[in-house]
């Protein structure tokens, strides 16, 4: 069992995961006051659930698009001609992925604005089962549809800083998120009067959000001594082999979103309130997930990436089997809280002005959900990148497949008993199947190349 008193390699690894970990709790804290602001002047009725609907699905196709399928096949492909050829080299691969990802998200972006209703209709279909809310989705996820370009630009810039080992800009960004949206709320309510409302606000926050990420990404480039510019994409070695490892990634990612739609889509089918008690346990809930997981998966999968890049394979296990033991020991705390004291976890964090009683309950039994799966969703961050960066995107995307099947099943069956909590056991019980088959492949082919 690794020490609990680091050090050599792995004080290293834990001052790169302390620097991520700190920028990110200082964003989950602004956003807890965001959240804060928007449950004490939107609270938890219908017109918040409009705008949380408007937020997810931009944050869908982010998900999608953006980090979890484009990190997973643009670090280790990065890396691995930073390891052979060099910063310039690497910087010209980065500089064609990033034109060939301003044309797709323009197009996204365009099509997104002009058929925004029939896209609602699709992936929420009960969002107008009262009119003027719909027309108010409608307007509201127009103006949150941008941020979805800029925030596609950040995770390239964003990549490229962290294989370099310059973390702070990427983990503080969404710190600008948080603070854009409370002002602009704060400033959209004496305007009520004239026709904005303070939810208008917090959509054209997201927006604004969204440029002032990209200006400080780019900003943090130039300290590191990085140059990188969108350049007309070839389809050259790097290129393809990113391409090959971007497929399944993109198709892993997908299922994860088929389970956060079909979250939506239940949820907006439920008792009016149940999409905002779902994002408000979920904010909670992704504080140890932001923090911790998240944190160690940054810095994990550069540094395996480049370790298999040069052959050290010993030294990669070491490293995982490192970022698996400060996953369990960091996390075990969150686990407690969220199952013994989750009203009180929600209550404390949003229960003043409009957020009433009744929604600290609905949201407090959500969370308790959530906290069945925590540990498995925090540690599928230091498994899952023993995949990626030795090139294998597939195996992850099957066994993605598997889990997300069992949670979406378990998603109808327990919403009809447990309320919007069955939704989130549905999702707990799917991280422990996907956790589970993944460390049972990486054990079988251990074996095998042992042999």
């Amino acid at each position: 069992m690794p020490s609990l008193r680091p050090s050599g390699a792995a004080a290293q690894f834990l001052k790169r995961v302390g620097t991520v970990s700190g920028f990110t709790m200082l964003s989950r804290v602004t956003g807890f006051l965001r959240d804060v602001v928007l449950a004490w002047i939107i609270g938890a009725g219908p017109i918040a659930d409009a705008f949380f609907i408007a937020l997810r699905i931009p944050n869908h196709f982010r998900a999608l698009f953006a980090e979890g399928a484009f990190n997973s096949a643009f670090v280790p492909t990065y890396a691995g001609a930073l390891e052979r050829d060099g910063v310039e080299r690497a910087l010209v691969f980065a500089g064609r992925v990033l034109g060939a990802l301003v044309a797709v998200q323009l197009v996204i972006l365009l099509a997104a604005e002009i058929w925004t209703r029939p896209l609602l209709v699709l992936l929420t279909p009960d969002f107008e089962k009262d009119a003027m809310l719909g027309d108010l989705t409608t307007l509201l996820t127009r103006i949150t549809f941008p941020y979805l370009l800029c925030v596609t630009l950040v995770t390239v810039y964003g990549a490229v800083l962290n294989a370099h080992h310059r973390y702070a800009a990427a983990a503080g960004a969404p710190i600008l998120f948080n603070v854009a949206i409370v002002a602009c709320v704060a400033a959209a309510v004496p305007l009520k009067p004239f026709g904005l409302a303070p939810v208008h606000g917090a959509a054209i926050g997201v927006a604004l959000a969204g440029i002032a990420e990209l200006v400080l990404l780019v900003r943090a480039m130039r300290p590191a001594g990085l140059s990188l510019r969108p350049r007309a994409p070839r389809f050259d070695g790097e290129v393809w082999t990113f391409l090959k490892r971007l497929g399944p990634a993109t198709i892993g990612s997908g299922a994860a979103q088929i389970a956060m739609f079909v979250d939506t889509i239940l949820a907006a089918a439920l008792p009016v309130g149940a999409v905002s008690a779902m994002y408000y346990a979920d904010r909670l809930y992704q504080l140890p997930i932001g923090v911790i997981a998240i944190a160690i998966g940054t810095v994990l999968l550069p540094e395996l990436s480049r370790r298999f890049a040069a052959g050290d394979e010993a030294g990669a296990r070491r490293a995982q089997k490192r970022a698996i033991f400060w996953s369990i020991v960091l996390t075990a705390p969150f686990v407690v809280a969220f199952l013994a004291v989750p009203d009180l976890l929600v209550r404390l964090a949003f229960a003043r002005g409009a957020f009433h009683e009744d929604a600290v309950l609905r949201a407090g039994s959500t969370l308790q959900a959530y906290g069945f799966g925590l540990l498995a969703i925090v540690l599928l961050r230091s498994v899952v990148p023993g995949f990626h960066a030795r090139g294998d995107t597939r195996t992850p995307m099957w066994v993605a497949f598997a889990g997300i099947g069992v949670n979406v099943v378990l998603k109808f069956v327990l919403s009809d008993r447990f309320d919007v909590a069955g939704l989130a056991y549905a999702t707990s019980a799917g991280a422990w199947v996907n956790l589970g088959l993944l460390m049972l492949i990486d054990r079988r082919r251990r074996r095998l190349s042992e042999v």
